[in-house]
């Protein structure tokens, strides 16, 4: 669904999953500077919005997925995840509850089957379920988000910002008195730059929430029964999850960044996957890796791809290797 945030002066449009909005609008380090210093705006309104109402829903909703749902106050975010039986992430999913509705948001083009997983799993549950994709947007903001005004969802875990639910039609007069808008690019070098994972691009089929730093953001470690549950408490017990996230800093005299799914590589051997990168206006180019726990963090790794320069890479930690119960503090 193409943004009318595109017919802004200089909008550039993003590709790939980002499609339909702008990755820039004329400079994305001008950009990004804007948003730390917590003016403007991101248009994020490809991405997929869903609603699931009813009397039920919070206690629905604690029973299937990782968070703790039962109780949620009225204006409080929160990050989900539904799991397969074994363990591994199918979905993630941000939102907040206003009362009465839960909003949520999801990657671009996952709503359709999330919406359908949940359909199967209402039973008697008085939970109503609706993709309003096509009439509700999501919008980006940094600081703190204000007492009253549009649904928003508070950002301890997004980036220090918060995001905006609205009404489609009303996209274009928000942008209007949002201050200066600032594309997907700017959003992302910001978004790797603080460690979060992002579904479907820091993660494969076989990703596992303790891989990637969920626990305790996605994941409450304090909650009854839900898919999945063996398989993060098994290896959050025992610790030592099998890959951990990291933050890549990229050799920057190479004039390009590595794509998704470029290979990581330790010497002559493969270790990992390139997830996301970006050009942070401090940092240089970076991006977020999977790569295997028994990688010496120490190490440079490689980042290949066919007809591609090498790009060298140092490591910054964001899960520990050896994270898990069985860690103990050293007396």
């Amino acid at each position: 669904m193409r943004s009318p945030l595109l017919d802004l002066p200089a909008a550039v449009e993003a590709d790939g999953l980002d499609a339909g909005v702008a990755a820039h609008y004329g400079s994305d380090l001008r950009e990004q500077r804007a948003l730390v210093r917590g003016e403007g705006y991101v248009d994020l309104s490809h991405r997929d919005v869903v609603t699931i109402s009813g009397p039920d829903r919070l206690t629905w909703l604690h029973a299937l997925t990782t968070q703790y749902f039962e109780g949620l106050q009225a204006g409080t975010s929160t990050t989900a995840l539904l799991l397969s039986p074994t363990g591994h992430v199918e979905h993630a999913m941000y939102g907040v509850d206003d009362g009465e509705t839960f909003w949520l948001h999801t990657e671009p083009g996952a709503a359709a089957a999330l919406v359908e997983w949940l359909q199967k799993m209402v039973f008697m549950s008085r939970v109503e379920i609706a993709d309003v994709t096509d009439r509700f947007a999501i919008v980006w903001r940094p600081g703190a988000a204000p007492a009253e005004g549009p649904l928003t969802r508070s950002g301890g875990d997004s980036l220090g910002g918060y995001e905006v639910f609205l009404p489609r039609e009303e996209l274009s007069a928000y942008a209007e008195l949002a201050g200066p808008p600032a594309g997907v690019w700017a959003y992302e070098a910001l978004r790797i730059e603080a460690g979060h994972p992002r579904f479907g691009l820091d993660t494969d089929e076989r990703a596992i929430p303790n891989e990637l730093g969920w626990l305790g953001v996605g994941v409450h470690l304090n909650k009854g029964c839900y898919r999945g549950q063996e398989t993060v408490a098994r290896v959050h017990n025992l610790g030592r999850p099998p890959r951990r996230l990291v933050r890549l800093h990229l050799d920057g005299s190479v004039d390009h960044l590595p794509q998704h799914g470029y290979a990581v590589r330790a010497g002559e051997k493969q270790v990992g996957f390139i997830g996301s990168a970006a050009r942070h206006h401090e940092l240089g180019p970076i991006a977020l890796a999977l790569v295997k726990r028994s990688v010496d963090s120490e190490v440079e790794l490689q980042v290949v791809a066919e007809d591609q320069p090498t790009v060298t890479a140092t490591q910054e930690l964001i899960v520990d290797p050896e994270v898990g119960l069985h860690v103990r503090a050293r007396l």
